[in-house]
């Protein structure tokens, strides 16, 4: 249902209650740019609203209007159909909206009950904190979210899903009547995301509205009661997820019609160019071998925790084996640092792009051209032009959209964040590149271009390694596929064995 967002009642359709939360005509500007142009949104009690648009649709501008870290140029915000501000984070927690972010913001030198109860712990005599009483809530909270984490643990300590599970356990341990979820499944695996849906059920018994924002449709059809969609800053359609096909919403999405088939390839895969023999760490993986040619993508599948990426991050240099051998173009390389693998023409782009990836404060240009500062510079001063040239030339192969390449990083969204690291690696002109998680978090117009550009890289003899969760991607994109299984390998597919059911069935011991 295409609309314009003049009327409230548009809006709320044909529902009688009144909204718990509603955002009305609300504009957000930032220099040279436009991020929300009068937007409406709806949440109501017991209900699930997706939230979708491509990255830069303006669905985090809105979560940060939401949870207090941006002021709205422009319209107001409604609690129980009454004009209220949120002009910090406190303003809104305490008017009960939570946000369970994509990336989650946690501290890892806290424990896990510290990170649940930071800055709202239980207190007894004096206003010390009750340290007993805040592990037995955190434990109970744990406990009713299915995570069996020990509240005692420090954050670092656990993996990207379980710290996905108490960033949840943060957002619930508020008495929350709104409760916002960004890309809430992105790292999880396939049972925890069925528990999440359990999860959101419950939720909804207690009358609490719900905003969940979503790239996979499968999600979104599942558990929403309600749709609505922003295309570049401006809400373009709303109404009642049954009356909508995937088809409607996704030309509503991007302003066109998408095909979701992936790029068609010639498979004119080359000479070998890298060999792995006896890959080994003390804890996180085992005997990994496997060659890697030139024009080749070889794709690497499994569930959470079958040491895919902890591999990768070897491979680069930022963990050390305790034993192997690598080869590449036939001469055996050590890689201590990674140094090291660039030097040597292995570059990786991480799943945590946040973290790992790119350097939030700094610009585009700069974050770019970071490992390339040879090429941008002369007797050892920085060259601003041929900086700016060098992350022109990547950022516009990749259809990175931002107001400039003066913009910082942290300003973008998810999937132009993801371009930034991969433009900044394939600036250093590799031999191979790891993509690890390539399209987490990426809508679907930005996914079908990182499709093309990977299709285009390998054409061009780059060996593309690819670690993705997506059963789709892995059997659009691949070559080969290596499935790992508790840091081992458990099968390498290739052509018509490259199937769902087979796939699923190595990676999980069947």
């Amino acid at each position: 249902m295409l609309m314009h967002p003049d009327q409230k009642s548009d809006l709320l359709g044909a529902e009688t209650e009144t909204p718990v939360l509603a955002l009305n005509r609300v504009t957000k500007t930032f220099p040279g740019v436009t991020a929300l142009s009068e937007v409406s949104l709806v949440l109501f009690p017991g209900k699930v609203t997706a939230l979708v648009g491509e990255n830069g649709a303006g669905k985090s501008t809105v979560v940060k209007i939401l949870t207090g870290i941006y002021q709205p140029d422009g319209g107001e915000i409604e609690i129980d159909g009454a004009p209220c501000r949120f002009p910090n984070s406190q303003a809104a927690g305490d008017a009960g909206v939570t946000a369970i972010h994509q990336e989650t913001v946690l501290f890892d030198e806290l424990s896990v009950a510290e990170n649940i109860f930071l800055g709202h712990a239980p207190r007894g005599r004096f206003g010390l904190i009750d340290t007993a009483e805040m592990i037995e809530k955190a434990r109970a909270i744990l406990v009713s979210i299915g995570a069996q984490i020990d509240p005692h643990t420090r954050l670092k300590d656990l993996g990207i899903a379980n710290k996905h599970l108490v960033a949840i356990a943060r957002a619930l341990s508020i008495d929350a009547r709104v409760v916002i979820m960004d890309e809430p499944t992105a790292a999880l695996s396939q049972k925890e995301i069925e528990e999440l849906y359990v999860l959101v059920e419950e939720l909804k018994d207690q009358g609490k509205a719900i905003l969940f924002i979503s790239h996979k449709f499968d999600e979104i059809f599942r558990i929403a009661d309600h749709y609505t969609v922003f295309r570049d800053g401006a809400l373009v359609g709303t109404g009642s997820i049954a009356d909508v096909s995937e088809g409607e919403l996704v030309k509503m999405m991007v302003g066109r019609d998408v095909s979701q088939i992936f790029p068609e390839r010639d498979h004119n895969v080359g000479d070998e160019i890298l060999v792995v023999e006896g890959y080994e760490h003390p804890t996180e993986f085992a005997d990994i071998d496997f060659t890697l040619h030139r024009g080749e993508i070889l794709g690497f599948y499994g569930l959470v925790g079958a040491g895919r990426s902890e591999f990768m991050q070897s491979l680069f240099g930022i963990t050390q084996p305790a034993s192997g051998t690598l080869r590449i173009d036939g001469e055996k390389v050590v890689i201590r640092s990674p140094a090291d693998a660039v030097a040597n023409g292995i570059v990786y782009v991480p799943e945590d792009r946040g973290k790992q990836g790119a350097i939030t404060a700094l610009p585009i240009f700069q974050n770019v051209t970071l490992p390339s500062l040879g090429r941008t510079s002369r007797n050892g001063f920085l060259r601003l032009a041929e900086e700016f040239k060098l992350a022109r030339e990547y950022t516009e192969r990749l259809d990175l959209r931002a107001a400039s390449l003066d913009t910082d990083v942290g300003n973008l969204s998810g999937g132009n964040q993801q371009k930034v690291v991969i433009a900044k690696w394939l600036a250093t002109q590799p031999k191979v590149i790891i993509l690890d998680e390539p399209t987490k978090g990426i809508d679907i117009g930005s996914k079908a271009a990182v499709h093309e550009f990977m299709a285009e890289l390998a054409a061009q003899g780059l060996a593309v390694i690819m670690v993705s969760s997506e059963i789709p991607e892995i059997m659009g994109m691949s070559d080969r596929v290596i499935v790992m299984r508790e840091g081992r390998i458990a099968a390498e597919l290739s052509g018509d064995q490259i199937t769902p059911e087979s796939l699923v069935r190595h990676a999980a011991g069947i």
